[in-house]
């Protein structure tokens, strides 16, 4: 006879109470020898559903797309040693978007640690291989502050700029029992907190330009300040590039929205010809502006919740910290105050800029055109686009299908291929109310195929289009137009369709655009795991080949330093 029941409190006991105050109601991992109390307890307790992931990979992925479609903490658990450092490129990822992940990791038994006499999964330095990989990483040393050590990787990883926090339990603490203390963060009492401060310089500057841009990134999204991001554009008349990560800051019909376009010649002609950028959690990285190429105005307002953003890419005349929510609400409600009036002719420019990049882009599709047309078509104004690092993501997912709503876009932030799957699987778990959709190429499908049979586990109806040219089809276009040639980009393909069956998919092969839209319709409607497989040989070829980000090539040529 089975029983939940255990009169003693553990360690294991305290990490799951910890979760269940913080709201968790998903945790992703791979059950081991060296996390089994911290499992055990979550079964007793019975509140949290547990994902079994096929890999500590896939479960971090997981976690972090959960949490970047829902707004929640994502929660993950791995392993000692080799498992945790199996985690350690998505918590990467994590990292790069800056999504609020909590990773629980074991450790070798207390007495061994840092001793190197071989105990099973021993790592030489695993802390400071998940401080490396992570915005913090904590080893819990005393079983007794279990509670408060949790709670504060928690705290860590929810406050901005947030990202993952590791916290290593050894594993000979997670079952000992330990005092079930009540832990209470005394606070002062106090009137509600005043709206911030806008220096008077900034919010007349703000209200003086004539031709002003906003940068919208990440951060737009994880401060919920979507709204306040649209008022502001409206209230200027401001054009609104977005980040990848910042698709969703204002929705993409917005006639003001020019997108994920920084580095297209238009709108670098924008921006040289601007009195104003304001930017708002973004990093301006590397591949979206050209490598720093895109020039800003000399005016630059930097809203972010991060000291060390201020000056890091771009020079800025005036930095505000803090969340970009409640900034803001507070320059708008200044700027609504001044009576301020956009110059008509300056928004009807933009919005010319905004079609003709788009149609520029559209020129270069060639049978593609129609897919993101079927897609946005097809698909509910909610739904959550995931992709993967392949050729349509780059060219037209990213820019081309247009996002509606915050939290329904979601990408490789970090650029590493593979991590669609699990990311989509995590976005699925998180908001079974919306159609997922993956966009995957056939190469980087493969790193984390295995966990496939999730979606069938869970009952989660996520749709994959996996785009098949049996290659790395970027990394081919840009090695063409660096060296003339390619190596190492080749791939023989399995029998995808075969495959996804065999793992409980539906799933079929399509040649051309209208078989494509014809097999998503079925696919969201029958709301079961299915997979598409767009067979690209047979589809035919872009009108113009994707030679990479811009500059890419160039950089790999021989050249002097």
């Amino acid at each position: 006879m089975t029983t939940n029941v255990q009169m003693e409190f553990t360690t294991a006991d305290a990490v799951v109470a910890e979760l269940v105050r913080a709201g968790v109601e998903v945790v992703f991992g791979v059950v081991s020898i060296h996390n089994m109390p911290i499992y055990d307890a979550l079964l007793r307790e019975g509140s949290i559903r547990i994902v079994c992931s096929r890999g500590e990979s896939g479960a971090a992925n997981m976690a972090d797309g959960y949490a970047r479609a829902t707004g929640k903490l994502g929660v993950v658990i791995t392993s000692t040693g080799s498992g945790a450092g199996n985690a350690a490129g998505s918590l990467v990822e994590a990292w790069a978007a800056g999504t609020p992940v909590l990773h629980l990791t074991g450790e070798v038994s207390s007495k061994y640690l840092g001793t190197g006499r071989g105990y099973i999964h021993e790592c030489k330095d695993q802390l400071s291989m998940m401080s490396g990989c992570c915005k913090e990483a904590y080893r819990l040393r005393k079983p007794e502050q279990a509670a408060a050590v949790v709670r504060q990787a928690i705290q860590n990883a929810t406050t901005a700029p947030r990202g993952p926090v590791s916290l290593e339990i050894p594993i000979d603490f997670q079952s000992a029992i330990i005092p079930n203390s009540v832990l209470e963060a005394m606070q002062p009492a106090t009137s509600p907190a005043a709206a911030p401060h806008i220096p008077a310089e900034v919010t007349q500057k703000i209200a003086a330009a004539r031709r002003p841009v906003i940068w919208a990134g990440g951060g737009v999204i994880s401060s919920e300040a979507s709204a306040e991001l649209t008022r502001l554009a409206e209230l200027t008349g401001a054009a609104v590039i977005t980040s990848q990560s910042g698709k969703g800051s204002i929705p993409e019909d917005h006639p003001q929205c020019i997108g994920h376009f920084a580095a297209y010649e238009d709108v670098k002609n924008l921006l040289k010809q601007s009195d104003l950028l304001i930017s708002v959690g973004v990093r301006f990285r590397g591949n979206e502006t050209a490598n720093w190429k895109v020039t800003a105005p000399e005016d630059h307002i930097s809203i972010d919740a991060d000291w060390s953003a201020f000056n890091r890419n771009y020079e800025i005349t005036h930095g505000l910290l803090g969340e970009a929510k409640e900034i803001l609400n507070a320059i708008n409600e200044d700027l609504a105050a001044k009576n301020t009036a956009p110059d008509a002719a300056y928004v009807a420019e933009v919005k010319g800029v905004r079609e003709k990049i788009r149609g520029i882009l559209r020129d270069t599709l060639g049978p593609y055109e129609k897919f993101v047309d079927g897609m946005r078509k097809v698909l509910p104004k909610d739904a959550i686009l995931v992709r993967d690092v392949t050729v349509p993501a780059n060219v037209w997912g990213s820019r081309l299908f247009e996002i509606y709503e915050p939290r329904t876009s979601i990408h490789a932030s970090g650029g590493g291929i593979g991590q669609g799957l699990p990311t989509a699987l995590g976005a699925q778990a998180g908001r079974l109310d919306r159609v997922v959709v993956l966009m995957a190429g056939d190469g980087g499908y493969m790193l984390n195929v295995g966990e496939m049979p999730v979606a069938v586990q869970e009952n989660l109806p996520l749709i994959v289009v996996l785009f098949d040219d049996q290659g790395y089809g970027v990394l081919r276009n840009i090695q063409d137009a660096a060296y003339g040639r390619q190596v190492a980009v080749d791939l023989v393909s399995p029998d995808f369709v075969m495959l996804a069956k065999s793992m409980g998919f539906e799933a079929n092969r399509i040649g051309n655009p209208d078989e494509f839209v014809a097999e998503l319709e079925a696919a969201v409607a029958r709301r079961k795991p299915s997979m598409i497989v767009v067979d690209m040989n047979a589809v035919g070829p872009m009108a113009k080949p994707f030679g990479g980000p811009p500059g890419a090539a160039d950089a790999f040529k021989p050249k002097k330093l």
